[in-house]
């Protein structure tokens, strides 16, 4: 018997052994995040994002909430790259919302419109990507319809994220008097 299912039985001194076995299995496990504290695993993470906008499939997805400036990937009610802030498009240069793909990757992109390095992008609407950016991602009105994502995050969702990955943005980004 498990320690979490011991702690059951004591909690609840009617619940039989199998009964606490079994509450025990269907609970999430709990991962420690230094001392005295417990962190909720991804899955308990995951069904709360869900429940806010992103929808749950059974492939992988890239989330992209543009109210909130997050994203983070999921694949069904897991989540398998945490949620990171992001910087989406400027007032005039909106991230398009809605259901796209990564339909092209290039780890060293340069924009030639905009003179500007795009490391690690992922191209998934137009000119639209996901990429890095250096620096940080709260500076400025916002991109030009890219999602930015501090160098580190973009180079960790490069390795979660391969061609053809569902990617969902919905929201509106909020304005700067917001």
């Amino acid at each position: 018997m498990s320690v979490l299912a011991g702690l059951l039985m004591t909690a609840a001194p009617a619940m039989s052994p199998a009964h606490a076995v079994s509450a025990a299995n269907r609970l999430p496990e709990l991962h420690s995040a230094g001392p005295g504290s417990v962190r909720a695993p991804s899955a308990v993470r995951t069904r709360a994002k869900a429940a806010h906008g992103c929808p749950i499939r059974p492939y992988r997805v890239v989330c992209v909430d543009l109210t909130n400036q997050v994203l983070w990937v999921q694949k069904g009610r897991r989540i398998i790259y945490d949620e990171v802030p992001v910087r989406t498009g400027r007032v005039g240069n909106a991230t398009r919302t809605g259901w796209f793909r990564v339909y092209r990757r290039d780890i060293d992109h340069w924009s030639s419109e905009y003179n500007s390095p795009m490391p690690y992008s992922q191209f998934f609407s137009g000119g639209q990507a996901l990429h890095g950016v250096f620096g940080g991602v709260d500076d400025g009105p916002g991109s030009h319809g890219c999602v930015n994502l501090v160098y580190d995050d973009a180079e960790r969702l490069w390795h979660v994220v391969p061609k053809g990955t569902a990617v969902y943005t919905w929201g509106h980004k909020p304005r700067p008097e917001d």
